[in-house]
Order: structure tokens, then C-alpha cells, then sequence
């Protein structure tokens, strides 16, 4: 399978990050024909327990890219430490980013398309025990993926677009676009089977 590449936050201020997340959250809560909400509406969204934990991320993620490790750690662990959740300052995140439930959530992959839905409880990292964090031994995932809770996906494998990996999973290799991953191990499925 093709390695998907996605590197979204180069490509975007943190404001605009931001900004996409909020608008994510606020159409998946009222509808994706709802009308625009208004800029102090947003900045109220960004308080709520959906999206406190994304712009601690997006916070850590602006200064990692700025080679300033020491705040990014410090954002990481009031991440954890609040919320629950462990996100690598290091991990590429595009917008759209939601997090229903943080609790127990470790997030370690490579990169993350944009459109991202991760569930409590999953977890996205190295196979075994790394304390580097290379591309070979992380997940890419692709846009519009949604990972269930308590899901597992370890290793340098793709996730690609418009994919689901069921609650409690655990994938260990390549999932292809538009496809369902389900079970211990993950067997892959067409998601046309569950539309």
C-alpha cells in the first residue's frame, strides 16, 4: 500500500487549526447545514470539554514545530494531567480534529489527516517500546477516519481515508481507503458491507 502523507499543520496557522476544529464540532453538534456560527460563539466552543484538549495539542504541536520542546512537553502533560489524554507534540494533526472522550487515549501516531474522530480509550503508537519517535514505527492515518474506543493501532502501518477501525481492534497492518477493521486481530472489511 501507498504511505499516505499528510503534514496538515505546515500548512495552516494555529488560529486556522483552531478555527476548523471549532467549526467540526459545532456542525457535528447542530448539523452539517447549520449556518455559521458567530466568532464569539466559536471562542466559546473552544472552551468546552471537546475541544480543551485539542488546542492544548495544537498549542504543544505550534511549539514543537518552533523548536521550543520544553512548553510543548509542558502543554502535553497539563493535557494529560486535566484531561486524561496523551497526545505527541511531535504527531501531525490536520483540522477537524474530535475527540468525544479523552480518558485513557494515547495518541502516538506519525500523522493524522484532517476529519479525524478518535473515541476514549484508543490507542495509536509504536508496536513495541520506543522512546523515539520514528515514521517506520508509527501509524499514518488518511482524512475522515475514525478510530473506536478502546481500538488498538500499533506500527508503521496507514490507516487510509474514509476508513473505521471498530471499537476494541487491534490492527497491525495496512487498512485500505474505505474500509471497515474490526477484531483481534483486525480483519479488513469493505465499509460498503455496513452502509
Amino acid at each position: 500500500m501507498t504511505r499516505i502523507s499528510t503534514n496538515y499543520t505546515c500548512s495552516f496557522s494555529l488560529f486556522d487549526l483552531l478555527r476548523l476544529d471549532v467549526l467540526r464540532l459545532y456542525r457535528l453538534s447542530h448539523g452539517a447545514q447549520a449556518a455559521s456560527p458567530s466568532c464569539l460563539l466559536l471562542w466559546i466552543y473552544v472552551l468546552s470539554p471537546f475541544m480543551a484538549p485539542v488546542l492544548f495539542y495544537r498549542i504543544s504541536h505550534y511549539f514543537q514545530l518552533r523548536d521550543m520542546r520544553l512548553l510543548a512537553k509542558i502543554c502535553a502533560c497539563l493535557n494529560s494531567l486535566l484531561f486524561g489524554i496523551e497526545i505527541a507534540s511531535s504527531c501531525s494533526i490536520g483540522p477537524g480534529l474530535f475527540i468525544p472522550h479523552t480518558h485513557g487515549t494515547v495518541i502516538g501516531a506519525w500523522s493524522i489527516g484532517c476529519n479525524a474522530t478518535i473515541f476514549q480509550g484508543a490507542t495509536l503508537g509504536a508496536k513495541y517500546l520506543a522512546f523515539d519517535f520514528d515514521r517506520s514505527s508509527r501509524p499514518i492515518l488518511g482524512d475522515n477516519v475514525t478510530i473506536g474506543a478502546g481500538s488498538k493501532v500499533l506500527g508503521g502501518i496507514s490507516i487510509g481515508s474514509n476508513s473505521v477501525v471498530g471499537a476494541n481492534s487491534v490492527v497491525l497492518s495496512d487498512v485500505p481507503s474505505d474500509c471497515v477493521a474490526v477484531g483481534v486481530p483486525a480483519e479488513i472489511k469493505l465499509l460498503s458491507h455496513y452502509s
